[in-house]
């Protein structure tokens, strides 16, 4: 075999580490090794002298680990053995990661199990050659962007799915809302994986989660999205469940042919015209109240022959109705500790148990006067 001229290597940027295919070399051997790289002499499978950016000659000036190891003749052209291998270190950034199938989680919010998948890319640079050799390239003659791919898929895959795990649970934030959050995730990743790429040489540069999404076709997914757009759709009209549910009570009364009010809906009641009722359309809801006994059925006492004012249009009902025969409106409260009804809206505490009854705001604990929609005090919305 040739004793080796010159020795230099102008591969591909995705190579990490490669190994020069021959290892017949002379003591006047040219070393060329470009500004993004550097060369390491391996005698044994011991690394021994480092090379960096430039021409070197192979003589004892620039190889004395190994002139002192294989005790070299120079003078002439002395052939020996040895492996040269090249590292790049360039800054890759364009690793490509992702989880190969979705990873069930436990949605913090909804407490439903939902399979999240989730992709990005990654940026490393190899900073401690001689570490990275001997640890983790081996005697493999080439290390690429795929080799680093499979070596730490194990790694990276298991800390995100715990840290995505953990943070959703810690911030309280659904796999859904997720994205709202990537650049405090990525960040969160780094600092979890870097350590342990530093045991191999490896400066992770960055960590980016490009997306986290979940597969639309999931049964569980599916229920979520409808549950989720029902109640977008009770916000923007204006009621609740509960009240969705004595919608639909009212509604199959009215079409019951057999009762007397089942015109009420042919005037125009809907599942969105809840609270605009009014007026004639009241003293039918009023009817129909009384019909499908939303009023008490309780023997009539001397108290029911007294009156009551509804606060809405002034009428005066009797005191037994919970409804205004003229508007349909609440006439009658309940004490938010006894539940007793209270017959008076202008009672200041509940007859039962003498609890008080003024509005509270919910946030900040003051008495609210009259009926605003916010609070005066904090701005809270009632």
């Amino acid at each position: 075999m040739a004793i080796v001229k010159v020795v230099k290597y102008d591969g591909r940027p995705d190579i990490f580490a490669w190994k020069f295919p021959h290892d017949e070399l002379g003591t006047w051997t040219q070393l060329i090794v470009n500004e993004s790289q550097e060369a390491i002499l391996f005698k044994g499978g011991q690394a021994l002298d480092v090379f960096g950016p430039g021409r070197h000659t192979l003589e004892t000036a620039n190889i004395p680990v190994l002139n002192k190891l294989i005790k070299l003749p120079f003078g002439g052209q002395s052939p020996f053995k040895a492996e040269i291998w090249y590292i790049n270190k360039l800054h890759s950034l364009d690793i490509k990661w992702g989880t190969p199938a979705p990873v069930q989680l436990q949605d913090p919010k909804y407490k439903i199990f939902v399979p999240l998948r989730s992709f990005g890319q990654f940026g490393i640079q190899v900073v401690e050659s001689k570490k990275f050799l001997t640890k983790l390239v081996g005697t493999i003659p080439a290390f690429d962007q795929d080799s680093v791919t499979n070596l730490f898929k194990g790694l990276y895959l298991t800390r995100v799915k715990d840290s995505i795990s953990s943070y959703l649970i810690k911030k309280d934030v659904s796999v859904l809302e997720i994205n709202a959050y990537l650049i405090e995730l990525s960040e969160h990743l780094q600092e979890k994986i870097a350590p342990t790429f530093e045991e191999y040489g490896i400066r992770l540069l960055n960590f980016f989660v490009k997306n986290v999404n979940v597969p639309e076709d999931d049964p569980a997914v599916i229920q979520l999205k409808s549950a989720l757009a029902k109640r977008a759709e009770m916000d923007i009209i204006g009621y609740n469940y509960t009240q969705e549910r004595s919608f639909d009570t009212l509604e199959g009364a009215a079409t019951n042919p057999g009762s007397s009010q089942a015109g009420l809906m042919g005037a125009g009641i809907g599942m969105g015209m809840g609270f605009g009722v009014g007026g004639a359309m009241g003293s039918q809801m009023g009817g129909l109240a009384q019909e499908i006994n939303i009023s008490s059925s309780a023997p009539k006492t001397e108290k029911e022959d007294s009156a009551v004012t509804c606060p809405v249009c002034g009428h005066t009902c009797q005191s037994n109705r919970r409804f205004c025969t003229e508007c349909g409106a609440t006439l009658s409260k309940s004490c938010p500790k006894c539940n007793e009804p209270i017959a008076r809206q202008d009672a200041k505490f509940c007859p039962e148990c003498g609890e008080s009854l003024a509005k509270k705001c919910g946030e900040c604990g003051i008495q609210i006067e009259g009926e605003p929609k916010f609070c005066p005090e904090c701005g809270n919305k009632f």
